[in-house]
């Protein structure tokens, strides 16, 4: 471990509903086509150095195998497999041969299990590596739950063949995840969502707490590195408010770090992507009780400047006869057909 690391063992950690226990922080390693594989698994070594033991992966990323190589080095320098938390997914081309899939993703990653497996997204409509977003695969469909139950029963079966020791899910919205719930033999543990200052999802936040499913932070600083091919004009920049800045000048650090702190003060899991040493050390950092903390004040100023600013709005999804990517998300509460 490196001399100003982090000890994981005084790392925080989140009990889920099967009674598994999650670091409070975790590492993405999704590299939005600005970072290559080998310097996003060198990063998993470096952050690993720090006291990072949570990895969130997933095979449509393309760097399983490198970061395979980077969790054998790991272990290899000392770190016991149960001290390491790994997330992988299931991609959508994948919704009908899941258990195919995850053995690939443990083969990638060099694991026998997985801590956690999740269904990327709701749907099993596909789209090529780097595609624009006007681009539609013509055979994608709207959520049909039937087909959903299908792939979470092969979910299901990974738990039973021991393979990933929990299950989750990903994109989801209330209207699904109340089928899902009343359909499901095991239940989801986690959800992983959108959630930063500008898009706090408050509602929905609420209500995966209220079923017990923890929920996780993706893009938790309003990811400015995201593809290019996923902004729009409209996107806001969470590192530049006012309420963020003025806050990380009181506690004399970057405005990214204001909003990891903000999710782990609020309960979420966030997920923070970076090749950056000096980003990974401090994104670990937030996860201590002691490491600054943003006032009940500050809390509740931020809880105002929510700007229901989706980023990751899943165009490519879209089927034939769909009215834009809204349609994805079940905004009135029931399922698009």
């Amino acid at each position: 471990m490196a001399e100003d690391g982090v000890d994981p063992n005084i790392v925080p950690k989140k009990k889920l509903n099967n009674g598994e226990e999650m670091p409070a922080i975790g590492m993405g390693t999704f590299g939005s086509d600005r970072f290559n594989n080998v310097q996003i698994a060198n990063a998993v070594v470096g952050a690993a150095e720090y006291g990072q033991r949570a990895f969130d992966c997933a095979s449509v990323y393309g760097n399983e195998k490198e970061i395979g190589v980077a969790l054998k080095t790991i272990q290899d320098g000392g770190v016991p497999r149960e001290e390491l938390y790994i997330t992988s997914k299931v991609w959508n081309d994948a919704h009908d041969r899941v258990v195919e899939s995850c053995k690939q993703s443990l083969k990638d990653l060099q694991l026998d299990y997985l801590d956690l497996y999740l269904v990327h997204w709701p749907f099993p409509n596909f789209h090529a590596k780097g595609v624009s977003v006007d681009s539609r695969d013509p055979n994608a469909k709207p959520y049909i739950h039937e087909d959903f139950m299908k792939t979470w029963a092969q979910m299901e079966e990974l738990v039973e063949m021991g393979l990933v020791k929990s299950i989750g899910t990903s994109n989801m919205t209330q209207a699904k995840m109340e089928l899902l719930l009343r359909d499901c033999k095991i239940k989801p543990v986690v959800t992983e969502m959108e959630l930063h200052p500008h898009f706090q999802q408050t509602e929905l936040f609420n209500y995966y707490v209220s079923k017990e499913i923890q929920p996780i932070a993706f893009c938790p600083i309003g990811s400015p590195t995201r593809p290019d091919r996923d902004k729009t004009e409209t996107d806001t920049v969470d590192i530049e408010d006012p309420v963020v800045k003025k806050i990380a000048e009181r506690l004399g650090v970057h405005p990214a770090v204001v909003c990891i702190k903000w999710a782990v003060q609020r309960g979420q899991i966030p997920i923070p992507f970076s090749v950056f040493e000096p980003e990974y050390r401090s994104n670990l950092k937030c996860a201590l009780p002691d490491y600054m903390t943003i006032t009940d004040e500050e809390m509740a100023e931020l809880a105002t400047i929510d700007k229901n600013c989706r980023l990751i709005k899943g165009q490519v999804f879209l089927w034939e006869g769909s009215k834009g990517w809204e349609d994805l998300w079940d905004e009135d509460g029931t399922i698009a057909q």
